[in-house]
């Protein structure tokens, strides 16, 4: 079977890397088994917040602590690293520069640190106004859905730091480029969730 007939979601290696657009066939399909199984936490995270979107006891509700334009930049830089690491992927794939391929992904994780900052100071503004997770079951799961997501960006962040100093030391060896495919889809999947996480918890909670 000639390589142009493998195909798996993500990148496709197969015009310029062929062995390791095979190779990519069951390691990619295998991650993506892990990623619908995360889907389903999330899933089971978003079911819960809307079971408890009237469970304030008195306490702040959604139109006490959100602001949309600060979710706004929250979900613009989310959406941005998204296509950075976008750009990086095709570096990876064209085999473009090294340096070229550390810089997309170095931009990717400055966006990712940008937008945990900015989730951390909600966390802490929120906290100043007394809507803590122990204040009542809303914010429990608000926080839970919202730690979720932030602690699978910092993941993401980490396991960028790990891959850029992998391709300092090894190259783009196809196990490399391998991890780098996971990591890319993983990443975008984390900013699929955001969307969801921005229409559902700050556009609904502030209909």
């Amino acid at each position: 079977m000639s390589s142009s007939l493998n195909r798996h979601p993500g990148i496709n290696l197969g015009a310029t890397d062929p062995k390791t657009h095979i190779d990519a066939e069951e390691t990619v399909f295998g991650f993506w088994v892990f990623l619908m199984s995360d889907l389903v936490l999330f899933a089971l995270l978003f079911a819960t917040y809307a079971t408890m979107l009237g469970g304030t006891d008195g306490g702040p509700g959604p139109h006490d602590i959100f602001e949309i334009g600060g979710a706004a930049v929250e979900t613009g830089v989310l959406l941005l690293s998204s296509l950075t690491f976008g750009m990086a992927s095709i570096a990876m794939k064209y085999g473009e520069s090294r340096q070229r391929l550390m810089l997309w992904l170095g931009v990717t994780l400055l966006l990712g640190l940008v937008f945990l900052g900015l989730e951390l100071k909600d966390f802490a503004q929120w906290a100043a106004q007394g809507a803590v997770p122990s204040r009542s079951g809303w914010l429990s799961a608000l926080t839970a859905l919202l730690g979720t997501h932030g602690l699978h960006v910092a993941a993401g962040c980490l396991w960028i730091v790990v891959m850029m100093i992998q391709v300092q030391v090894f190259g783009l060896r196809s196990e490399v480029k391998l991890r780098i495919i996971r990591l890319a889809l993983f990443w975008h999947l984390l900013d699929i969730v955001w969307i969801g996480i921005f229409s559902v918890v700050y556009l609904g909670g502030l209909a």
